[in-house]
Order: C-alpha cells, then sequence, then structure tokens
C-alpha cells in the first residue's frame, strides 16, 4: 500500500515498501519550493524508477505523478540535513541498490543523457567493477537579479565556463590520497569569502550503491574510501554533473550575503544549454569508456 503524502519518513522506511526493493531510486530534499516540480519531473525523465521527496510537508504536485513519487516528512532544513536521510535510505534498501540524491533545483546530467536512461548508465558503470559515481555541482544562476531576486531562472540560466581546478586530497599521513581530488569552481570559488571553507568544494558521491556498513559523511563523502575515488586504477571512469542553483539561491537570500550580491555574471559566464554535450565539451563530466 503507497505511503500517505506527508508520511513519517522513517516510518516509511521501516515499513520496507516494495518500491525501495529496485533501484535506481532518487532522494530528493526539498530546503523550500522553488523548482520543486521540475526537480522531481527532470529526474523521472532520467529513468528513475521512484522519487522520494522528503520535505517539511508535503508539496502539491501534479496528480500523475502520484505513482512514481512519495511524498514524506523529514526536516530538510536543519545543517546537514542529507546525512540522517541518506544512512537511513541506505539501511533500508537491499544491498547493491543504485541510489542518489540531491536537492531542489538541482538537476543530474551524464555523458549522452538526452538518449541513455540513468539504469542504463548505471549497469555499465557496475560492469566495470565501480560502486559509486563522482559528480560535479556546477553553480547555475540567473543572469538578471534584479529580475529574478533568488537568482533561479530555469529559461535563462547560466554558468561559469573556466575557473575550474582540483587539488589533492590528504590522508591521515599528509599524502594525497589515491585516485582522490578536491576539486573547485563556479560560485563557490569567485565567492569564497561569503562560505564557509567546508561549503567550497564542488565534488559530490551523489550515485552509488548501497552496501552493508556504507555512510555518507557532512562533506557528501564517503565512509568507504573506494566510494571517493573519482576512478579505477585502470582508466578513467564515467562521471556526471548536477547543475545547482542551490548556492545561487543561498548567496542571494541569506541575510550574511544578499546584500553583497548584485550580478553573478562576469566575464567567463556562460549560457546553460541543458544539454551532456555542452558538459562534457567544457570537461565538467567524463564519458569515459561510456558510447
Amino acid at each position: 500500500m503507497p505511503a500517505r503524502p506527508g508520511s513519517d519518513f522513517a516510518a516509511f522506511l521501516a515499513d520496507r515498501p516494495a518500491v525501495l526493493r529496485k533501484g535506481p531510486i532518487a532522494l530528493i530534499l526539498a530546503e523550500d519550493q522553488v523548482a520543486l516540480e521540475e526537480t522531481v519531473v527532470h529526474h523521472l525523465r532520467r529513468g528513475f524508477r521512484h522519487v522520494l521527496l522528503l520535505s517539511g510537508q508535503p508539496r502539491d504536485l501534479p496528480g500523475d505523478l502520484d505513482a512514481q513519487v512519495t511524498q514524506l516528512r523529514h526536516d530538510t532544513r536543519r545543517p546537514n540535513a542529507h546525512v540522517d536521510a541518506v544512512n537511513a535510505l541506505i539501511a533500508a534498501v537491499p544491498e547493491g541498490t543504485w541510489l542518489y540524491y540531491c536537492f531542489n533545483a538541482e538537476f543530474l546530467f551524464y555523458p549522452f543523457c538526452e538518449t541513455r536512461s540513468v539504469g542504463e548508465m548505471l549497469a555499465f558503470h557496475a560492469e566495470e567493477r565501480r560502486r559509486a559515481m563522482l559528480t560535479y555541482v556546477v553553480d547555475v544562476y540567473a543572469p538578471d537579479l534584479s529580475r529574478t531576486p533568488n537568482a533561479v531562472d530555469l529559461d535563462g540560466a547560466m554558468f561559469d565556463r573556466t575557473g575550474y581546478y582540483a587539488l589533492g586530497r590528504p590522508g591521515p599521513d599528509g599524502k594525497a590520497r589515491d585516485r582522490q581530488l578536491d576539486f573547485y569552481g563556479g560560485l563557490r570559488w569567485r565567492y569564497e569569502e561569503l562560505l564557509p571553507a567546508d561549503r567550497r568544494r564542488i565534488d559530490r558521491i551523489a550515485l552509488f550503491r548501497a552496501a552493508r556498513g556504507l555512510k555518507v559523511l557532512p562533506d557528501h563523502r564517503f565512509s568507504v574510501e573506494e566510494y571517493n575515488t573519482y576512478a579505477c586504477p585502470w582508466h578513467h571512469n564515467l562521471t556526471a554533473a548536477i547543475a545547482s542553483f542551490r548556492v545561487a539561491k543561498a548567496l542571494t537570500t541569506n541575510p550574511g550575503s544578499r546584500d553583497s550580491i548584485h550580478d553573478m555574471t562576469w566575464r567567463n559566464s556562460c549560457r546553460f544549454d541543458w544539454n551532456s554535450q555542452q558538459l562534457m565539451e567544457l570537461g565538467l563530466m567524463e564519458p569515459g569508456q561510456w558510447f
């Protein structure tokens, strides 16, 4: 029996409903109502079998989404709300289930996603003995803040075409971890003085397989180090990208930063075309051996 809109997330997981038996499953944390329906529809079009939509209260969505979307009550506004939510879902699904998580006003892209489903892509990734996929969170923003003060403009979205870089990720011994890097760029780089140091990275392991004892950490990395690698030891692997208005929205609405933001565009701003080819051409995701 499907959950009623607004059912408690923890109670829903405890019932082990049928929708959790097979992935890929998308978990969307709604921090507000901005671009909420568009976020849900985008991920359903990518081919996720089911979407779990978490929020403080149920939202109005078209009725034709009911069969593929379960709305659940969860405190998504507290700091690091993704940690408890993702870890609870990992523990509730069969081991090996492909999971994905994001926030509202974020949109997943992967190489050739216009013609291939996320399930097909993940099946290929699994054949390469990969259990997780690096995603770059690419900041998108409105070109005219006087017209869209919250910086969310789906029709005219812009993003930075340059300014991305990576640094070695040190381990406990001070040496660089194998096949791990910290990635930076976008609004987090240009407005780094307005962001805490632990919020400036743009890498996130957003696609991964559930495993016994696996935990996501507050910084979007995982407790199993191999999950945090960008490729296997033998060759390049697929990576993906998430076009995200989340930072732009926060910078223009939070009291500590909104008075400092007047125009997010600069000489290296580029119109976002909402397709995977543009992101691949700019090096913001890697097709690897995926054809």
